[in-house]
């Protein structure tokens, strides 16, 4: 597997986590923030596509922080802002995600792309992603569990280790592979 396709798979595995945690929720924890500080995980959905939108959109050609994106506003929930819409904008985010990652081979990687008029090997940039990425898994896999803590586990669940080490536990991907 070349770097490239290694970085496709983590963020196919992240987006399958933050997947698999927000099925089966109620619509009402989906909206809920634990505190007045805290973000609802429509919130984290809203944020996580405004950025992939926004970095990936053109990837190699412009900066990666758009015009167009109101970051602030990825904070704050509208009319508008239904599960359903915000589930179709995640899913077209994606679709910009992976029609820019198809579109880089591992020849790619050293070639300069900016993020809010920095710049980065296109190396950083997916790393950086990912990690922003995995920040945000966690905490959308966290907040599900809080909210429905008889939810099937993502993860290895707890005293399944062994089970997991011997090989019969199996972690999917977004595509269920």
């Amino acid at each position: 597997m070349n770097t490239i396709a290694a970085f496709a798979h983590e963020f196919d595995r992240y987006r399958g986590m933050i997947e698999r945690a927000l099925d089966g929720l109620a619509d009402d924890d989906f909206f809920r923030r634990p505190s007045a500080e805290v973000n609802s995980l429509a919130l984290v959905i809203k944020h996580l596509t405004g950025n992939l939108s926004s970095r990936w959109t053109d990837f190699l050609t412009s900066d990666g922080e758009k015009p167009n994106r109101d970051r602030d506003q990825e904070f704050v929930l509208g009319v508008a802002d239904t599960r359903a819409s915000l589930m179709a904008r995640w899913r077209e985010a994606w679709s910009v995600v992976e029609g820019a990652l198809s579109s880089l081979n591992d020849s790619d990687l050293d070639r300069l792309v900016t993020i809010r008029g920095e710049p980065h090997s296109v190396f950083q940039a997916l790393l950086r992603s990912a990690n922003h990425l995995a920040y945000h898994a966690g905490q959308v896999t966290y907040l599900a569990r809080l909210f429905r803590p008889d939810a099937p586990w993502i993860t290895i669940a707890p005293g399944k280790s062994r089970e997991h080490s011997a090989g019969s536990y199996l972690i999917q991907d977004a595509s269920g592979r």
